[in-house]
């Protein structure tokens, strides 16, 4: 059973996003005529198969289809599929050695931040933390020669918006890789390699996959030694998905233009709202005109994503109880799909960072971080103001 040739392939770039994402990565179906592949759930393959299989640890059909669909969702030449988003971030930096340097920004993942420093760290793999949305932080490329600069845009949870055209280009004069997770913005609002990055990484748990039911990541690069290294860590780290989770988030992949679009709308009207009806001391949006990076953000991004963050400027037991109190929101960690979820970065996504580095960054303990889903906004909004009012005294 060989690849079908009757669809789009990786390598065409002429369709939209849209109609891209459902007419790639449909090998694989032989002559059955089933207009959706099936899922490969074997662990081996017979020897001299036409396509090359041997092993599901080191590929799958499933996984190729995958990786054609996020190839041409991230503009990308190569994309490896990876069992987490954490599997992705695994991958790359386990490319580095002994004294080579991360020069990341502050504001990351939690889960980035736990694996540099509690696991690659005692392997001699150095870390330093800066404000990439200060520009003098960038000559900080040059001097210090770090092998790889990783950054987020927007960055979680505080959705910092980093200029990854201009950073690209002072990376590019040195020996780093630019690593970008894009996550947040998702492969349909934001494309780091057009920009300049050598690696976008993303994390198809969230709006790839946009239903909550699987994990799954992938590194996408246009460089034929970074993809190299990702099929080997892929194969020699047992960093692979499953065949079931990697159909699944093909299958979501097929309607992640039409959903995001939904998340950004309501995320909008939320934000909104709660800048202007609720006057929390703090709403970070994207496309809010009030946001620091706002103008850079229209330049980058389509449209200004799903994720909300706001301070209440309660205590931590008053901002539990507003989280506690919602009804759409679940209280839950990740984000990107399509039911609202709300989080308590401090206790929840980033408590592996030392209070005093949250701090210092702006993760407070009255700070909650929202994933607008696509339900209607009007029962969102109802949600939140309910909520507010019902725990006003807390």
């Amino acid at each position: 059973m060989t690849a079908d040739s009757d669809h789009p392939s990786a390598s065409d770039r002429s369709a939209h996003p849209e109609t891209a994402a459902i007419h790639t990565g449909l090998g694989f179906k032989g002559d059955t005529g089933a207009v959706i592949p099936p899922v490969y759930m074997t662990s081996t393959f017979a020897h001299g198969n036409p396509e090359g299989f041997d092993y599901t640890r080191s590929g799958n059909p499933n996984f190729r289809n995958l990786g054609e669909q996020l190839a041409i969702l991230e503009k990308a030449a190569h994309a490896q599929v990876f069992a987490s988003g954490v599997s992705a971030i695994t991958a790359v930096i386990s490319t580095l050695k002994s004294g080579d340097l991360v020069l990341a920004e502050e504001n990351v993942y939690g889960c980035t931040y736990r694996m540099l420093a509690q696991v690659f760290e005692k392997f001699g793999v150095r870390t330093r933390y800066v404000d990439f949305t200060d520009r003098a932080n960038w000559e900080l490329i040059e001097e210090l020669d770090p092998a790889l600069v990783w950054i987020e845009s927007p960055t979680n949870p505080l959705l910092k918006i980093i200029d990854i055209q201009g950073i690209a280009e002072v990376a590019k004069g040195t020996n780093a890789s630019l690593v970008v997770d894009n996550t947040f913005a998702s492969s349909i609002l934001q494309h780091p390699l057009e920009l300049g990055a050598d690696l976008t990484l993303i994390s198809t748990t969230k709006y790839t996959n946009g239903h909550s039911d699987c994990l799954g990541g992938a590194v996408c690069t246009n460089s034929d030694e970074w993809n190299e290294k990702m099929i080997f860590a892929q194969k020699a780290l047992g960093l692979q998905p499953s065949p079931f989770d990697s159909w699944l988030v093909a299958r979501g992949a097929r309607t992640e233009a039409l959903r995001v679009q939904r998340h950004s709308e309501n995320a909008l009207a939320l934000a909104t709202f709660l800048e202007n009806e609720a006057g929390l001391p703090l709403v970070r949006y994207p496309f809010l005109e009030s946001h620091p990076q706002h103008a850079l953000a229209k330049q980058q991004m389509s449209a200004g994503g799903g994720i909300i963050v706001a301070d209440l400027g309660r205590s931590v037991e008053g901002t539990v109880a507003f989280l506690k109190k919602l009804e759409y929101f679940t209280m839950a960690e990740s984000l990107g799909g399509i039911e609202s979820l709300v989080c308590h970065p401090a206790s929840m996504t980033h408590a592996s960072v030392p209070r005093e580095v949250r701090e210092q960054v702006g993760i407070t303990d009255s700070l909650v971080r929202f994933s607008v889903g696509i339900e209607h906004i009007d029962d969102l909004i109802a949600d939140v103001r309910e909520a507010l009012a019902a725990t006003a005294d807390a």
